[in-house]
């Protein structure tokens, strides 16, 4: 029986990456911070990449960094924990099921693309945009990282919050991608202020649905809103699904 499922997926992966007869199943690197909406990944944006990932045939390596979070919050309560402090590395692999390396080990050498989940934790521990806003600036390993896959040209995809991170350190390049929409009075689009940062940064941000996805083909970097949008689990999952499959698709071209 395992036999059988093994080379169902091994024939899964045959057709998604089918330009060549000797082409292997990619390597993609997801970038985790943390575990839990508030001070570290997403969860469910986390999940959702990891399914779609492996669902279409990739080899998942995920990494995080090896450094203390900015501080825990309380998920019951929106409100940081006294004394509480956790490290991003070791609060990640509960989401990687303990499968997860030091950031500091990723290069482009070593995955065929690399994903960032979003969450608070894009905004406080690989980046500081959450307490400086337009005036953030970006861990240094994750500024290598992204400048490392950009230069190789290697495709980045990133969602929710984590896109302004890439606004940051590619927005000299004209990199186009999404933080979602305006705010039209709805209360649907909290965030919608991260826009306004990324466009003083050099990047054109285009308005998504939560559906959408943003492909800057030329610089190799697809982004979708997730849960910039005070959406459904469902609708986070499927807008998550569509962006990592244009990942993948980029991979191949």
């Amino acid at each position: 029986m395992f036999n059988l499922v093994r080379t169902t997926a091994r024939a899964t992966a045959a057709r998604f990456f089918s330009n060549s007869p000797t082409m292997q199943a990619p390597t993609v690197a997801v970038v985790l911070s943390g575990s839990g909406v508030y001070d570290g990944s997403e969860i469910h944006e986390a999940s959702a990449a990891l399914v779609s990932l492996t669902r279409a045939g990739a080899e998942v390596v995920c990494y995080a960094p090896h450094a203390p979070q900015l501080h825990v919050i309380d998920h019951t309560k929106g409100a940081p924990m006294e004394g509480e402090s956790r490290n991003v590395l070791v609060e990640s692999a509960r989401i990687a099921r303990g499968n997860v390396k030091p950031l500091a080990e990723l290069s482009s050498a070593t995955a065929d693309a690399v994903f960032f989940p979003g969450g608070f934790g894009a905004a406080k521990n690989l980046s500081d945009f959450a307490v400086k806003g337009a005036d953030m600036s970006v861990a240094s390993e994750v500024e290598r990282v992204i400048k490392d896959f950009h230069g190789a040209k290697k495709p980045i995809g990133l969602c929710c919050i984590a896109p302004v991170i890439a606004a940051k350190v590619l927005g000299s390049s004209g990199v186009t991608l999404t933080l979602g929409k305006a705010d039209d009075g709805s209360g649907k689009w909290p965030y919608a202020g991260s826009i306004d940062a990324a466009k003083s940064f050099g990047a054109n941000a285009v308005e998504k649905g939560v559906n959408e996805v943003a492909v800057d083909e030329a610089n190799r970097v697809v982004t979708t809103p997730a849960y910039m949008y005070e959406g459904k689990f469902h609708e986070i999952h499927d807008g998550v699904a569509k962006a990592i499959n244009s990942l993948l698709s980029l991979i191949k071209s």
